[in-house]
């Protein structure tokens, strides 16, 4: 019998958590997207599916960028209109304007800018420093809030660049109220190269506070480059952050990030938060056989430590 079937993982809260964490699963975008095969898009259009299926209700569907770009994410016009059925929030990626007409005219409700802390990062992932890219978002994210669409950005090297080392905790501000300041509904803090620890998270969440950015507006993306993910995470929520970016399985890292490896599993959050009594909607065992389902469609076991053990899959 699984470790489920004996009603594990016991529940135990801790105070000062939040009593609910929004999940906002990344597997079908920034898990894919990584991928050195592509993807069939009716794959791509099941797993979105199953992911619904287990209790996720916010699943970033594709990314609207060139296919030059991303090559794996170049049937966004196929997929977009195979789930937009489902009763999920399906945010997608907008690079730009052309982007987001991309992605309005086929109904997308909730859109997302991708920005960056550094420099370098900028240059190698926009080909434009930070500046020029915030530009570059300007008229996207006034455009999509004039047609009542969420705005989500996304914000890389929150923590530590490949290139600059460690990043200004005042760094990472400003681009976060600049970001605040165009319209953006929400923000995503991104350890890219997953080099954060613990007291990183909450310094940085204090000096954003200290600036008048409200905690609700923020949600966190941890890379478990160095086995930290989980404990970022359980910063973040100490500090009063509700929303969690994670993957299914583990899958994906970042193309433009040598040293990046996966995203936090999604089963391995949900199975600490479930431990702490935290709702999040999500039926862990469905989860994990969509996360089996999907590593057989990869042809790989998926590097979950919770979809491992539950799986029997060493």
């Amino acid at each position: 019998m699984s470790a489920l079937g004996l009603g594990l993982p016991v529940t135990v809260p801790a105070p000062g958590l939040p009593a609910r964490v929004r999940i906002h699963e990344v597997g079908a975008r920034d898990g894919l997207q990584n991928e050195k095969a592509t993807v069939p898009t009716e794959v791509k259009a099941e797993f979105i599916r199953r992911l619904a299926d287990a209790g996720l209700t916010t699943i970033e569907a594709t990314s609207f960028v060139h296919p030059k770009w991303v090559p794996q994410l170049a049937d966004a016009e196929q997929l977009f209109p195979q789930v937009s059925d489902l009763s999920v929030d399906l945010p997608v990626l907008v690079p730009n304007e052309r982007g987001l007409d991309r992605a309005l005219a086929l109904g997308a409700r909730r859109v997302a800018v991708f920005a960056s802390a550094t420099e370098s990062f900028a240059k190698a992932n926009l080909n434009r420093t930070v500046d020029e890219a915030l530009a570059m978002f300007e008229p996207v994210v006034a455009r999509a809030k004039a047609d009542g669409v969420h705005v989500r950005g996304y914000l890389s090297m929150c923590f530590g660049d490949p290139w600059e080392g460690p990043v200004p905790a005042a760094q990472v501000v400003r681009v976060c109220t600049a970001l605040l300041d165009l319209g953006c509904d929400e923000l995503s803090l991104g350890d890219t190269i997953g080099v954060a620890t613990p007291g990183q998270v909450t310094a940085l969440l204090t000096a954003l506070s200290a600036e008048g950015v409200p905690t609700e507006a923020l949600g966190v993306h941890f890379h478990d480059t160095y086995g930290q993910a989980l404990a970022n995470t359980l910063a973040a929520l100490q500090y009063g952050v509700s929303t969690v970016d994670a993957s299914a399985g583990g899958l994906g890292g970042c193309p433009y990030a040598k040293s990046a490896t996966g995203n936090l599993a999604t089963e391995d959050l949900v199975w600490m938060l479930h431990g702490l009594g935290i709702d999040t909607g999500v039926d862990l065992g469905r989860l994990v056989a969509t996360s089996e389902w999907m590593a057989d469609r990869l042809g790989r076991p998926s590097p979950s430590r919770t979809v491992r053990a539950l799986s029997h899959k060493e």
